[in-house]
């Protein structure tokens, strides 16, 4: 796949650029791995906004992926390589010989027609899914599981993979992207290959109404708004905010640790990359 310009006959096509999807299953998805997506729009139970900004879109239809990859010892024939509306990369539908239909994540350089196949001690392939104790050190992997049986967990998103960089007893070390260092048990499943559609973070939007289309509703800055609605609003004319930045509930934006969960701190060997000061 590869990107495309066009010619700016309108102000919106000015500049606009989108992922040609030449290729890829023109039709409807596969019906029995479907059901109606009945997003919550942002709100909880209570009706009330929990994630700003999220709001109506186009209809779609949600498809079942199997992260779990746990049909062993029968190959499967890509069918088909479709878009999918409720993720980036894009996915397959594999049927195995007994007649049953899978969605898979694709990843780059699946073709329709290719074999895959899942289990331990099976052929170091793309589209292949096994143990991470029978992958070789430094190839590229997606799709993987945090625990044996828990189901695929990282390394999900288009042009996306991580890389197995040793082994520590019964721990395969896992670099992520970021530059982070975890110990994975080495009886979790990975999927060879890095993931399709790479080319996904260079799309420009090109107009508001097809932010729209994708579910996204306007973003107002905080600054524009009223003392009772955000930490940054009032002051009379122009004003930058008067303080470090936050959000509408005064949590910092500025690089606050989050992350609370001791338990598996032991799995972290190494911290991700600190980002590098662009001043």
């Amino acid at each position: 796949m590869s990107l495309k310009s066009f010619k700016p006959y309108t102000k919106s096509s000015r500049g606009t650029i989108l992922v040609d999807k030449t290729g890829l299953w023109k039709g409807k998805p596969y019906k029995p791995l479907t059901s109606v997506n009945n997003s919550s729009k942002g709100r909880n139970n209570a009706g009330r906004i929990t994630s700003r900004n999220h709001g109506g879109g186009h209809k779609q239809k949600y498809r079942h992926i199997d992260f779990y990859r746990r049909k062993f010892n029968m190959k499967a024939e890509v069918e088909r390589v479709e878009y999918d509306p409720n993720r980036s990369c894009y996915i397959m539908l594999v049927k195995f010989e007994d007649g049953k239909r899978y969605y898979y994540l694709a990843p780059q350089n699946i073709k329709v027609g290719d074999k895959v196949e899942n289990g331990p001690n099976i052929e170091i392939k793309t589209g292949n899914c096994l143990p991470l104790q029978d992958i070789p050190v430094g190839i590229n992997i997606h799709n993987v599981e945090l625990q044996p049986g828990a189901g695929g967990k990282i390394a999900r998103s288009a042009g996306t993979s991580v890389t197995i960089s040793g082994i520590d007893g019964n721990y395969s070390l896992i670099k992520m992207a970021s530059g982070e260092v975890r110990k994975i048990d080495s009886r979790s499943l990975a999927t060879i290959g890095v993931l399709s559609n790479p080319d996904q973070k260079n799309i420009k939007i090109g107009k508001a109404g097809r932010s729209r289309w994708l579910g996204r509703r306007p973003h107002t800055r905080g600054v524009v708004k009223n003392p009772v609605d955000h930490p940054h609003g009032g002051g009379e004319g122009k004003s930058a905010g008067g303080r470090h930045p936050v959000s509408p509930t005064g949590q910092s934006a500025k690089g606050l640790k989050t992350r609370d969960n001791k338990r598996t701190d032991k799995f972290i060997v190494k911290r991700r990359n600190k980002r590098k000061d662009t001043k």
